[in-house]
């Protein structure tokens, strides 16, 4: 692999050099073959038993500079000011085919220095959930890290029960967080913040460079990214479940996929976390949770010498740029080709319609769409007539529309029923259910002969009502 180490460039405060533990059985589990091309990666496929070791950290790649990235964070509003990678190892980074750098990391590896007593192992539960989750919302066209590898270890975690263990290759645009601009700051390392500081922004926003003052440049680029990715994730029904500030990638790229889930019934107050045992990252908290993150980072590059002011004006674009992306999102997946700021007011009558209901999220959309070609009584109320007017009033015919609806709206989501179905089932032995939710999961907007099981909510005694970080 033609590997790249960027971070080791940085002050030895920012890193760790690591060995990954080595497993006693390491069985590759899933491959995901178009990714490696993506990558550049296509001569590592073949070979099941050689990616086994190399991507359980048994084999050290060639070229590799294993590292564990060390960073803060604010955990449910509570700033603890050292964490890192305590399980996982940053084997170096790869440049695919449109120029851009990709980490490439193992997770769940083994001990590093930031483990704080954990075994810095994971269980095959987060893996395979994490390999789901993350492929279905690149898929729906989401940012978000990818999985290209997933090893069984042949060994035993312990949680609150013995659990089959196994290790996720998880490939990243970066791994800086905003917890890692927190680390430095909290030891004024000026130093090397301001190293980090242009990593991210060669990395991630290189225009930035020529501006004024880039680092607020920085700050203002990330806050536009993480606007948009707040609203991609609430136009489809996902909860993060764990918006720590160690979670919050610069990239503007969903990562972590822990305690995470997709709404079945719409609820605005919907959470799933374990963990969240006072709502904190309930579905529509999500906004002034990341507002309040990107707060954060902000008092993390104060110390570079900005004034607050210029922080607090880029800061205050928030609101109002989720508003936008969320709005649009939402306009598209009822039908709206050109989404003014009117609209608002049907926005908000369909998701009340739906939070009173408590309707499925996903099939809902689908469902409006067909009534455009239906006929008898409307299936959604009053809001079905005002709806259908803005709609056809656009000067498109319904089926048209229908189209339109039909392709930004997803008739398979990684539901939280059917994830814990593969999961139980790969517990067990059998990978069948994985296999096959996987690739449906690879065409979420396209319906798939004799896969309506897997389109459909739960019932009542399949609901997930609790997910779990799996650390």
């Amino acid at each position: 692999m033609p590997f790249e180490n960027t971070y080791t460039q940085l002050p030895d405060i920012c890193y760790s050099r690591v060995i990954a533990a080595r497993v006693p059985r390491p069985r590759l589990l899933a491959w995901n073959q178009p990714l490696a091309e993506e990558l550049g990666l296509v001569d590592l496929g073949g070979d099941a038993e050689q990616l086994a070791q190399w991507f359980s950290g048994n084999t050290p790649l060639p070229g590799s500079e294993p590292i564990a990235l060390a960073y803060a964070g604010h955990q449910f509003g509570n700033f603890v000011p050292q964490l890192g990678d305590g399980r996982a190892v940053l084997l170096g980074e790869v440049r695919a085919g449109d120029g851009r750098r990709y980490d490439i990391q193992l997770k769940g590896s083994g001990p590093t220095p930031y483990s704080r007593q954990g075994d810095g192992k994971a269980a095959l539960g987060p893996v395979l959930r994490e390999y789901l989750v993350s492929e279905a919302m690149h898929r729906l066209g989401i940012p978000t890290t990818r999985a290209l590898a997933m090893v069984a270890t042949g060994e035993r975690v312990y949680r609150e029960q013995p659990l089959p263990g196994a290790v996720l290759t998880r490939v990243a645009a970066s791994h800086i967080r905003i917890g890692t601009f927190e680390y430095l700051a909290a030891r004024n390392d000026k130093t090397a913040l301001q190293a980090l500081v242009e990593l991210a922004i060669e990395r991630h926003y290189p225009a930035v460079s020529e501006a004024e003052r880039p680092v607020v440049g920085l700050f203002r680029e990330v806050v536009r990214a993480q606007a948009r990715l707040v609203a991609q994730w609430m136009s489809v029904g996902f909860i993060h479940g764990v918006m720590n500030t160690d979670n919050v990638a610069i990239s503007g790229q969903t990562l972590d996929y822990g305690p995470c889930a997709f709404m079945d019934a719409f609820d605005y107050h919907q959470v799933f976390s374990s963990i969240d045992r006072m709502g904190r990252y309930a579905y529509g908290r999500q906004p002034q949770i990341q507002h309040w993150n990107l707060a954060r980072l902000a008092e993390a590059l104060l110390p570079l010498g900005d004034p607050p002011e210029v922080f607090e004006e880029a800061l205050g674009e928030f609101p109002s740029l989720f508003e936008e992306a969320f709005r649009t999102a939402m306009g598209h997946k009822l039908g709206l080709a050109v989404v003014r700021k009117e609209d608002e007011a049907l926005i908000n009558a369909w998701l009340q319609l739906l939070q009173d209901e408590q309707r499925d999220f996903t099939l809902s959309f689908r469902q409006l769409a067909e009534r455009l070609e239906g006929e008898g009584e409307p299936l959604f109320g009053e809001f079905e007539s005002g709806w259908r007017k803005r709609v056809l009033d656009q000067g498109l015919d319904a089926a048209t529309v229908r189209r339109n609806m039909d392709a930004v709206n997803p008739l398979y989501i990684p539901r939280n029923h059917l994830v814990e179905r593969a999961i139980e089932a790969a517990m067990a032995g059998d990978l069948s259910v994985f296999q096959e939710l996987e690739e449906v999961l690879q065409n979420p907007f396209v319906e798939q002969p004799g896969k309506a099981e897997l389109a459909r909510p739960p019932s009542p005694e399949e609901m997930v009502i609790q997910t779990f970080c799996g650390t």
